[in-house]
């Protein structure tokens, strides 16, 4: 049974198509990875599927009765609301069915008919009772408990949590409403690996439908059974994990080269005899019949290869022995969150920074730097630093082009160097010259993985440098920072990215 259907779907913004007559269905218990390169349109189409944007053309058609659940990380929290009381919003069916019944005792004190209204509180008493209506707070804080929601409080106002706290509630929600098909767009971006191994183990017994994003493959390959491949304004279907899909699509494109090279020598071959026989009267005839046979040939075209990044940090002069030295270090905003803490961080050492989401390690970054102040304790900073700093979280918004954005921080460039530059980071022309808040997390990221390298520095502070990055572009920032000279202290989720380079691992639930 179709749970979805998608037809003839076309979608760009301006003149740069994202979607051109591209068709997909998902099925009853169907797991899919939608995969593909930063910008080729993975999160536009999860916008399109759930009515957030309106498609060029095409038609979307959802099955009767389908209930679904998008991680929209954007979804309005109302102040004054607490941690708990979003959790409890996934069952509001239910609470509204135990007013009801409440509702109905009350009609029974004046009602003569009290068979009907004993038979509907019977029903809905069922259907309480079917859902576990009486245990709700515990099932919450179950996943609560397994997300880490539970370890920033449940009874925090939900405005005054961070970006990646916000989006572990609105996870924990999503997955508490099970619905017949989850949307989940990079759900572990804010995850430590703890909660992604529970989320992992989640989703492999999840018997209901899922669309996945995501640029961890290891987690991506172990959840799927189906792949939908995003590339070049088109959505291919592969059954199988990532793993499976990546031999199938590299045997495609070797075997479509191979009949590309064979075609072009065929062509070559038929204009050379074309060429050398059409003007004598002897060989004209077939001179003819290879003209015709080149004129009604189906040719076969290579796609274009998309630009991959470059990336390479320019180190500033040798600092002094000691980065960063902190005695007796309190963090935090209004109230101490982490402290008495002492850290010391030395010329050429390479740390990752882990730990659970909202436990403080965004927070410590910031009052090393001096972003925020200190609430207690001293923090030394050695001589001749030249920091270059990667933050998590960016205002949005941003109707600067790439362009703009970079020439503006760097005006002794010209245009043509700002353009490479840009480009080395894997950014086309039109994204180059598209607005930054209309490109994707991925693409956002190159254009500030471009603004730091394009400055010299001898330490790099880089909190989840890898979220939004595609498999490409976490490569070579991976092979980057392994051969950058400088000292860097970088916040990780992702054992992949930084074990085998960094010199040490700091783990927060230790160091407090």
């Amino acid at each position: 049974m179709s749970i979805l259907e998608v037809k003839r779907l076309s979608h760009g913004f301006g003149d740069r198509a994202i979607f051109e007559d591209v068709s997909f269905r998902l099925l009853k218990g169907e797991h899919i990875g939608l995969v593909g390169a930063n910008g080729e349109g993975k999160s536009t189409f999860m916008s399109i599927v759930t009515g957030q944007l309106q498609p060029d053309e095409g038609q979307i058609s959802w099955s009767k009765y389908v209930k679904a659940g998008y991680l929209d990380q954007h979804a309005v929290l109302e102040a004054g609301m607490t941690v708990r009381d979003v959790l409890r919003t996934a069952f509001d069916d239910l609470f509204k069915t135990e007013a009801r019944i409440q509702e109905i005792y009350m009609e029974m004190a004046e009602a003569t008919d009290y068979e009907a209204l004993m038979e509907e509180v019977g029903e809905l008493q069922d259907r309480l009772d079917s859902r576990d209506f009486y245990s709700l707070d515990a099932k919450i804080d179950e996943v609560a408990r397994a997300l880490g929601v539970s370890d920033f409080g449940m009874e925090s106002d939900v405005t005054e949590l961070s970006g990646g706290q916000r989006t572990k509630v609105l996870l924990a929600k999503l997955l508490l409403e099970k619905p017949d098909i989850l949307l989940l767009d990079e759900p572990t971006n804010y995850l430590d690996a703890e909660h992604i191994d529970w989320l992992k183990r989640y989703l492999l017994e999840y018997e209901n439908a899922f669309i996945l994003i995501s640029h961890d493959i290891p987690f991506l390959n172990d959840v799927i059974n189906l792949v939908y491949h995003v590339e070049n304004q088109d959505l291919v279907r592969y059954s199988g994990n990532y793993e499976q899909f990546q031999e199938v699509y590299a045997m495609k494109k070797a075997q479509l080269e191979a009949a590309y090279e064979r075609q072009q020598k065929e062509i070559a071959d038929l204009k050379d005899f074309v060429n050398r026989n059409k003007a004598r009267v002897a060989t004209r005839n077939m001179a003819m019949s290879r003209q015709k046979k080149l004129d009604k040939m189906d040719l076969i075209e290579l796609q274009a290869e998309k630009p991959k990044p470059q990336f390479d940090f320019k180190v500033a002069r040798t600092p002094g022995r000691f980065i960063i030295q902190a005695q007796g270090l309190e963090i935090g905003y209004d109230r101490k969150l982490v402290g008495p803490l002492d850290l010391t961080f030395e010329r050429n050492q390479k740390i990752a920074i882990v730990g659970a989401n909202g436990i403080g390690k965004t927070t410590l970054l910031k009052s090393l730097l001096g972003v925020i102040p200190a609430l207690g304790g001293q923090i030394e900073e050695g001589e001749f630093l030249e920091v270059g700093y990667f933050e998590q979280e960016v205002p949005g918004g941003n109707r600067q082009t790439p362009l703009e954005a970079v020439w503006d921080a760097f005006p002794a460039l010209n245009q043509a160097e700002v353009r490479a530059a840009l480009a080395r980071c894997g950014l086309t022309t039109k994204h180059i010259e598209s607005q930054i808040q209309v490109l994707s997390g991925g693409e956002q990221a190159k254009v500030r993985l471009c603004l730091l390298m394009n400055r010299e520095t001898n330490v790099l502070v880089l909190d989840e440098p890898t979220n939004h990055l595609d498999v490409d572009a976490k490569e070579e920032l991976k092979r980057a920072l392994q051969a950058y000279k400088g000292s860097i202290l970088m916040v990780c989720h992702e054992p992949d990215f930084y074990q085998g380079w960094v010199d040490q691992v700091w783990d927060f639930n230790e160091l407090i």
